[in-house]
């Protein structure tokens, strides 16, 4: 990896003062070609895809959320109408079994109210949008199994409540459900917390498959993230309280290096993946930061950082839960904080990564042309280098 400020990558233009920062013309017309031989392979490679499966995670809802990025970052309305059809397709097999936006109906019945109020399908977009909140009896009733974490849990159902009042209003999801959820989650975390007996207890804690993982997909990172979200409205007294302790303790886990572990159990200092390690835990660090204002949390998120530069090519894959796209959001991530232009860099010479895709040797994913594992991933990475300002990583950042 090149660890010098390339030109081809970086402009800068003086434009008035301060220093305005921007992607490189050429860098830009470089990703754009890539994008249209990528989406032409990504489209014939679905045609052998599971025709089941509807996720966000590896089916149909996230390469409709991948057009509905294309479109944001190009404004062509083909790819809204792109998204439709995908949109359309997952309606037909939702099954009622998950709740998440990632997993579950969740993320379809969300994706499907932002793409219909997009092309103003006003009645489809209210039926999708009522779907979706039908299903918070199973994610309120105290008889439920459902877990707390990202992937599966409420958390996951939390963020398509707030990925739709981001995307087409703050009254879409009336401000009682949202509480009603943060509730269940806080109180959740509570319970898990008085059920161990250590003398340094978290406050809210919470467990997946009988762990207590710390990453973003299924662990305390993914939760407390969610929880700081200004849309969730999480009283100050539950953030001073109760989530800033837990984030501490969190913290105190951490190896020398500055990655994470994957469980509060695991002492092996290995993944460094958005699912599990620094790459997820640096948005929690970030977020913590915006909320209480504290320098340390910054100054970790850092840390997190250089891990991710030093380690973060994976051989895994160019996906986002464990590839090289998700490594990069970080590094926009932090670049939207401090504006520093090393930040920057790294993310295009991440995305420089992906758009040689295919020829560094990396396994292939089950679901080679998913989102979250696969070549839509990555496309929905490289896209972002269009205004990286406004960079979001799906299904996770609001």
């Amino acid at each position: 990896m090149i660890r010098r400020l390339d030109h081809e990558l970086i402009s800068e233009h003086l434009l008035d003062l301060p220093l305005l920062l921007l992607v490189s013309t050429s860098f830009q017309k470089k990703v754009q070609s890539k994008i249209k031989d990528l989406l032409q392979q990504m489209e014939e490679g679905l045609k052998t895809a599971d025709p089941h499966d509807f996720s966000t995670y590896t089916g149909w809802t996230g390469i409709a959320l991948l057009y509905l990025q294309l479109h944001r970052v190009s404004n062509e309305a083909s790819y809204l109408h792109r998204a439709l059809d995908y949109v359309k397709r997952t309606m037909r097999i939702l099954n009622g079994r998950k709740v998440t936006f990632l997993c579950g109906d969740a993320g379809p019945l969300a994706v499907g109210a932002v793409v219909h109020h997009k092309l103003n399908n006003t009645t489809d977009s209210k039926e999708c949008l009522s779907r979706l909140l039908q299903l918070q009896r199973s994610v309120l009733s105290p008889d439920s199994d459902i877990p707390d974490e990202l992937l599966y849990g409420r958390a996951g159902y939390l963020y398509a409540l707030l990925y739709v009042n981001k995307e087409i209003g703050t009254d879409a999801v009336d401000e009682d459900t949202i509480t009603k959820v943060v509730t269940a989650i806080v109180e959740s975390g509570k319970n898990m917390s008085a059920e161990q007996k250590k003398t340094d207890r978290c406050p809210l804690l919470y467990e997946w498959h009988k762990k207590q993982y710390i990453g973003a997909a299924h662990g305390l990172a993914g939760i407390y993230y969610m929880l700081m979200q200004s849309g969730a409205k999480v009283h100050p007294d539950i953030l001073s309280e109760l989530v800033r302790p837990s984030i501490d303790y969190v913290r105190h886990k951490r190896f020398r290096s500055g990655n994470f572990p994957s469980s509060l159990s695991n002492e092996s200092d290995r993944l460094v993946h958005w699912c599990h390690g620094a790459p997820g835990v640096i948005h929690m660090l970030i977020m913590a930061h915006k909320i209480f204002k504290e320098e340390k949390y910054l100054k970790e998120a850092v840390d997190c950082g250089e891990v991710i530069w030093q380690r973060g090519l994976l051989r895994k894959g160019y996906g986002i839960c464990h590839g090289t796209a998700g490594n990069g959001y970080a590094f926009l991530s932090l670049y939207k904080l401090t504006k520093e232009k090393k930040y920057l860099h790294r993310a295009c010479k991440f995305a420089e990564w992906c758009l040689d895709y295919g020829t560094h040797g990396c396994r292939i994913p089950d679901r080679p042309y998913s989102l979250f594992e696969g070549m839509a991933g990555a496309l929905h990475y490289i896209s972002e280098m269009e205004n990286p300002e406004a960079s979001c990583f799906p299904a996770f950042e609001l």
